[in-house]
């Protein structure tokens, strides 16, 4: 089968051929439909060759779609042909954070060596996903294979941080949402249809402040020295409910801190690697700041059950296995609007 593969530290990744997965005990082979592309993944081909803590070659991709190919012995529940989204911070299946579901919070992971496909283990950007365990599967009916693939990182990870503020986005508060690339402009959808807040939008782009004001937000704001004084001034010097940083750099993070209002809650989403100090003083009282990582099973059958709603437009490009490393230039230089997706049989 055809497979994208960082084979070399520095190198871009490269369209190769390798040998079919077979389905052992336990195991489902999925037919890969559509596999999302993210910024997670650039920063795993930018790691130095001292920091890299995965085996190469590796196969990218952790947000896939797909058809059941086969059933591995002692497999129920699921037939072939069943359309289904792969689930991807796999965990052990036994400890307590994985009993309740939450298996992106698994205790044991890192001591079994336990890694999700495309970061660490094969992923989805081949035309075979095989998965360890049915219990990462959950199947998406009639949904558009090319809007849900997204769905189980870009949907599932702000869906994951925006339910834990949900009890402080009542009517009249005021969620901002910095970044709107790939998870911020579904972070944006989610904070219409699941809150009454009023939504502000930050880019450091304007086409991305328009697809911004497309989803939904209420003001798209210049991500620039000015924006925090500018929220500010649009909240009456109160300041936000709610920060969601879907980019995690210096400039961001410190942006979030200048607009949290007093009981705030910021929550670090991107991965650009800034610390935001938290000690008394340096934020409003009882600020709260976290740094969440992906979500639940249960939480991925939530997004799925909201997108059958019709609450949530995902803004795609799309591409053949073939053009996938052109994909992931685009995505480099900031060029794609949205998500790109790679359709492993297109």
């Amino acid at each position: 089968m055809k497979a994208l593969q960082y084979r070399q530290i520095g190198a871009a990744p490269e369209v190769v051929t390798v040998p079919d997965p077979e389905a052992g005990p336990g195991q489902v082979l999925v037919k890969i439909t559509a596999a999302g592309a993210c910024h997670s993944d650039i920063a795993v081909m930018s790691w130095p060759a001292e920091a890299f803590p995965y085996a190469l070659p590796l196969t990218l991709g952790h947000e896939g779609v797909g058809t059941v190919a086969a059933l591995g012995p002692g497999v129920t529940g699921f037939a072939e042909g069943d359309a289904v989204a792969v689930y991807g911070p796999w965990g052990c299946g036994t400890c307590a954070k994985c009993a309740e579901g939450k298996e992106n919070y698994c205790l044991r992971a890192d001591a079994l060596g336990i890694r999700p496909p495309g970061l660490g283990r094969p992923g989805s950007m081949a035309e075979y996903l095989l998965v360890d365990d049915p219990r990462h599967l959950i199947p998406i009916g009639g949904l558009d294979p090319v809007a849900t693939a997204p769905l189980t990182d870009a949907g599932l990870t702000p869906y994951h941080a925006i339910k834990r503020s949900l009890p402080k986005l009542l009517p009249g508060s005021t969620a901002v949402v910095i970044g709107t690339g790939g998870l911020g402009h579904v972070a944006i959808q989610l904070l219409r249809a699941m809150t009454a807040a009023r939504v502000i939008a930050l880019d450091v782009s304007e086409d991305k402040l328009a697809l911004a004001r497309t989803v939904g937000a209420h003001e798209a704001v210049l991500s620039d020295a000015r924006a925090a004084g500018v929220i500010r001034e649009l909240t009456g010097g109160v300041g936000a409910q709610a920060v969601f940083d879907f980019v995690g750099a210096e400039p961001t993070v410190k942006t979030a801190a200048a607009v949290a209002a007093v009981e705030a809650d910021i929550s670090i989403i991107g991965i650009g690697g800034a610390a935001l100090p938290v000690g008394f003083g340096l934020l409003p009282f009882e600020v709260s700041v976290s740094a969440p990582y992906w979500g639940s099973r249960g939480e991925l059958i939530e997004v799925l059950d909201l997108a059958r709603t019709g609450a949530l437009s995902l803004h795609t490009e799309t591409y053949s296995l073939d053009e996938a490393p052109l994909a992931y230039e685009r995505l480099h230089a900031g060029q794609v609007t949205g998500r790109a997706v790679i359709l492993p049989g297109g």
